[in-house]
């Protein structure tokens, strides 16, 4: 029987008002245990607050700018749930094409997969004309992804890279709505990246202050955004065709340094033979399950 069927529809009326309505019930209790725990949450006051599980949240600094031989996307990379830091080293830089990546702030899952997406329907297209994706092609599609969820995919997309038209940046937003810019910044920390780009952002930048420039926008959002932190990620898309992802760029929070000038007593180390085995056995697996010699064949009524 199909899950889309209701099992009761030919039951008396009584044991009808009694189970609830729905597909599959293997989830009410846990849903009863979670409706408690937000009245708990929303009531707060003196007793235990309640606590409802959330989704891993990019809460994020991402960059991009165009200077005058290519793009540079930059994000930091720390992912968190809720207030606790999920992930320290989180890739924030997804590949759309050879030519063209993105930068995802939002929910972890959301970015990965609505940029694993549109990946997939690129190569498509390429396959198809015989001809490198463009830019604003993976613009088009984005948004129209989005837009078709009203928001409730959490994306907001910073996206970048060169074409036949040349080096170009957008941002995308959540809802849909698009912007082509020299320069921009989206997540938590996008207003002190902002000011970083503001004050040192020119037309005709070189690669390299392009790419210092990006450094430093992140680094102001590790340092002044709760939700950014960890290391810096730098991609540069150039218009001849090539491309450099440098993963951990700037790591201005490395605690090896800190770990390697701790002096542990070696007297903490448990060398080999510090516990005695009593008695040691090994039993090796049975042969055995199904083979064609179990299985009894019979004729298909026609």
């Amino acid at each position: 029987m199909s899950e889309f069927t209701n099992q009761n529809q030919h039951a008396p009326a009584a044991a009808k008002e009694e189970c609830p309505s729905g597909f599959s019930f293997e989830n009410t209790h846990r849903n009863a245990m979670i409706e408690q725990m937000a009245k708990k949450a929303s009531a707060g006051g003196s007793g235990p607050v309640g606590y409802l599980p959330q989704a891993t949240k990019t809460g994020t600094t991402i960059v991009g700018l165009v200077y005058k031989g290519g793009v540079v996307l930059g994000a930091d990379t720390r992912a968190t749930g809720g207030t606790e830091v999920a992930d320290k080293n989180c890739e924030k830089i997804h590949f759309l094409a050879p030519n063209i990546y993105c930068c995802g702030a939002g929910t972890a899952a959301d970015t990965e997969k609505t940029t694993e997406l549109i990946s997939s329907q690129l190569e498509l297209l390429r396959m198809n004309t015989g001809s490198q994706s463009r830019v604003v092609t993976a613009c088009t599609m984005l948004k129209r992804m989005l837009f078709r969820y009203q928001g409730y995919v959490s994306a907001a997309l910073v996206l970048g890279g060169c074409d036949v038209n040349g080096p170009h940046v957008y941002q995308i937003y959540p809802h849909g709505s698009t912007g082509k810019l020299p320069y921009t910044t989206m997540g938590s920390g996008s207003l002190a990246a902002m000011s970083v780009f503001e004050t040192g952002w020119t037309e005709d930048m070189s690669e390299e202050e392009g790419v210092e420039l990006v450094k430093r926008a992140i680094l102001a959002g590790v340092f002044n955004d709760l939700g950014s932190g960890s290391n810096v990620d730098t991609c540069v898309i150039r218009t001849d065709g090539t491309m450099t992802m440098n993963r951990g760029a700037v790591t201005p929070n490395d605690v090896k340094p800190f770990r390697d000038a701790i002096n542990r007593s070696s007297k903490l180390t448990m060398r080999s033979g510090t516990t005695a085995v009593l008695k040691s056995t090994f039993t090796p697996a049975k042969i055995g399950g199904v083979s064609l010699a179990d299985v009894t064949v019979t004729e298909m009524e026609t």
